[in-house]
């Protein structure tokens, strides 16, 4: 996907006619009538017109899940209706795109594809627990952890991700496979329902173009004590942070430095309980843990959570009492866990709302691939930018207060401040992201005379949009907003 300057959108009387033409095509169906919530996905992310999205599977789905294509690069995960299905993401992959066909305007579909996108979201391609050996290994691992120094832990994480450069998916450096699906749904339902453009709310408020969200893990005392420096680094730069505490064990917290840092505008959460690694081990525990957690969160006046080392297992979330949370890499080639939600946007999980962690932190930069350097965060943030998603760094006071890295993190700082002046990117915190996004999906985009209109509470800070067919690509513009994006 391709960002162009191309001119500023004018929508004319003609538009506006073909429009209202348009909007009759539209069925009148209620979205609560329809059982199979096959459309859900599509529809959460562009919140296009009510039943615009209109799918019917193609057959019985089969009992067994594996991997296939949705057109050349976008790799799925699933059950499907035809086809063949392979065994591993390097086994021979069928197109699906073969199989989608029209009846009536409605789109015949060889998968579900809010079950492909779950799929993805959720990790359930990946084999998140591994074996048996491997999660002896772990508890071993964090069990003489606090007798092992720096570099010990440091060559243990580099055997366990040694092999990382050879998997091939989800996708280096950034995978969006859940946005390019969702793209080539609303493009092939155009082509289905023979129009040339669809409205929808668009991605983030004020017409910005992408979101941008900077966050701190605090994981020892001596990371506690660079607290106050680092807001001072991220205000001379007009950033504002979220502080992830862990609330036990670790270090004392003191309720002055988690005042200091309401009071300056930045944000606290909660990182785990007490970071040994073994939050997820076992559901007893695992319940018996929450407990506790969320009680720091609402000691804290904490709304986001964050598990330790980004373990994670989001079938369980339904026990948080948080807004969000911030556990589920993007891809996670290098992380203890295995796997990647393969999307560049917020996501719910049941009530909470998933905010992906889409960047490399900077431990594993530093420490992992041994970069001194912006330019991997570059091209991810680059990445992001052009499919108008959320960039969410995590920066440790730990790691990134030394003589060698303190200066990387102001080539950060000093390069998302440049984006900021130069391009309509929003700079928020997590709470303000959750917030928006909680907001959008109740908005609804509903006809008004000839126009169309956004629907729903804070619909004034959202930004009518429309999706343009031009030449079998789309191509975002935007009614209130100098934006032009072609996908290609």
């Amino acid at each position: 996907m391709s960002i162009e300057a191309l001119p500023e959108l004018g929508v004319d009387l003609k538009e506006e006619c073909q429009l209202h033409a348009e909007s009759d095509l539209f069925s009148s169906e209620s979205a609560s009538e329809k059982a199979d919530k096959l459309e859900q996905a599509a529809n959460d992310h562009y919140r296009c017109p009510e039943n615009f999205f209109d799918f019917n599977l193609g057959g019985q789905l089969s009992v067994h899940e594996g991997y296939f294509q949705f057109g050349q690069n976008i790799t799925c995960y699933g059950r499907s209706c035809s086809g063949v299905r392979g065994p591993s993401v390097e086994s021979y992959l069928y197109d699906m795109l073969t199989e989608v066909h029209v009846d009536d305007a409605k789109l015949g579909l060889p998968f579900n594809p809010t079950e492909i996108i779950d799929n993805l979201r959720l990790e359930r391609y990946a084999n998140v627990d591994g074996g048996s050996l491997e999660r002896v290994l772990r508890k071993l691992y964090y069990l003489v952890r606090p007798l092992t120094n720096l570099l010990v832990r440091k060559q243990v994480q580099k055997f366990h991700a040694r092999n990382w450069k050879k998997r091939p998916f989800p996708n280096w450096p950034v995978d969006t496979t859940v946005e390019d699906i969702c793209s080539r749904l609303l493009l092939l339902s155009m082509e289905a329902k023979g129009v040339e453009r669809v409205p929808f709310v668009w991605f983030w408020p004020d017409g910005a173009s992408s979101c941008l969200m900077m966050t701190h893990d605090v994981e020892t005392e001596a990371g506690r004590d660079h607290c106050e420096g680092l807001m001072d680094i991220d205000d001379s730069f007009g950033i504002k942070a979220s502080f992830q505490i862990v609330p036990e064990k670790r270090y004392a917290v003191s309720p002055n430095l988690l005042e200091s840092m309401r009071n300056r505008g930045f944000e606290v959460g909660i990182q785990d309980l007490n970071h040994d690694g073994r939050l997820f081990d076992s559901k007893e525990e695992f319940l018996r843990r929450v407990k506790v957690i969320n009680h720091y969160g609402r000691e804290y006046g904490a709304k986001g959570f964050r598990a330790a080392a980004l373990y994670r297992k989001p079938e369980w979330y339904d026990a948080f009492e948080f807004a969000f949370d911030m556990s589920i890499p993007n891809v996670a080639h290098l992380d203890p866990q295995h796997g990647g939600c393969c999307t560049v946007m917020p996501y719910f999980i049941g009530d909470v709302l998933e905010l992906p962690v889409t960047t490399i932190q900077d431990y594993t930069l530093f420490n992992l691939l041994n970069e001194r350097s912006i330019e991997l965060w570059k091209t991810q943030v680059e990445l992001i930018l052009k499919n108008h998603g959320l960039a969410s760094f995590i920066v440790h006071p730990d790691y990134v207060m030394g003589h060698d890295t303190f200066s990387i993190y102001q080539s950060l700082l000093g390069y998302l401040r440049e984006l900021q002046e130069k391009t309509p990117v929003w700079f928020a915190l997590p709470t303000d992201v959750d917030s928006w996004w909680r907001a959008r999906s109740k908005m609804s985009v509903v006809k008004d005379g000839n126009s169309w209109r956004i629907k729903g509470d804070d619909a004034g800070r959202a930004v009518l949009a429309f999706a343009k067919n031009v030449s079998g690509k789309l191509v975002y513009e935007l009614r209130q907003a100098p934006l032009t994006t072609r996908i290609a």
